[in-house]
């Protein structure tokens, strides 16, 4: 009897399920904007985020061959312009490979602000802004500002972290606010990856977010640094945009191959 009553809810027509999933709408949107609001809520996700992004690193033994910035060939590199590309960012910072102070930018947008408070978890100092757009003649007054920021950041001898391609925008194709940042700064910019053995791809996301698993291995790899000149024209920070796009294509290639040679 218990059968015959589920039976037909299980073969609920598709319009039924629809107009079900249209009355939690309202619901949701009640509800979510407290959740967002809450300091307790955020609290507990990003310990949440924290505690297994440190956990995949303690169960992803580093590779011999994956780049530790304090190696010979970097002396004289840093502090530099990190650079990486979205979707394969998330667990970097539980992965800095230099014992240098860092600085990252974080976007502006309400969603990045636990992202930036999980960053700040591992000792990470953060500035909000947006540095990717595709016209670097035309910054806005935040990214400009998170800019001069970075900028500060090198000086004073730190390293700093920008994703290159702009959000929602063409995948693994960098911007200019990162060739801009190198310009202004004098300092290079280092093309780098990070990969584990065990992932799981979200390959509807924009930027196939590439989300790490844990027990298995890791490597992080680093191109050739790119300088910019400080006269660099539009044609010249084009090139090196285009530069900086192959290399990092080219360390996340080299990443994932390290990761998953055979043993």
């Amino acid at each position: 009897m218990e059968e015959q009553v589920a039976k037909p809810q299980a073969d609920q027509p598709a319009a039924g399920r629809k107009r079900s999933n249209s009355a939690l709408k309202p619901l949701w949107k009640k509800v979510r904007e407290p959740l967002a609001q809450s300091r307790f809520v955020k609290g507990l996700i990003v310990s949440l985020f924290t505690l297994t992004m440190r956990f995949i690193r303690l169960t992803n033994p580093r590779l011999a061959q994956s780049a530790r910035f304090s190696d010979k060939e970097y002396e004289g590199i840093e502090p530099g312009i990190i650079a990486l590309w979205h979707g394969q960012h998330i667990l970097m910072p539980a992965f800095y490979p230099s014992k240098r102070g860092l600085v990252a930018m974080v976007s502006r947008s309400a969603d990045a602000e636990i992202n930036a408070q999980v960053i700040e978890r591992f000792g990470i100092e953060t500035v909000r802004g947006s540095g990717g757009r595709a016209d670097a003649r035309h910054v806005d007054k935040g990214g400009a500002k998170a800019l001069i920021g970075l900028k500060k950041s090198l000086m004073a001898g730190k390293n700093v972290c920008m994703i290159a391609d702009i959000p929602h925008g063409t995948p693994r194709d960098a911007g200019l606010g990162v060739i801009l940042l190198a310009k202004l700064s004098g300092r290079p910019i280092i093309p780098a990856a990070l990969a584990t053995s065990r992932r799981k791809v979200l390959e509807k996301s924009w930027d196939k977010t590439t989300i790490n698993l844990p027990f298995g291995r890791s490597a992080i790899a680093a191109g050739e640094p790119i300088f910019v000149a400080s006269n660099a024209d539009e044609a010249e920070m084009e090139r090196k945009r285009v530069e900086l796009t192959d290399a990092l294509n080219a360390a996340t290639a080299k990443a994932y191959n390290m990761v998953d040679a055979p043993r």
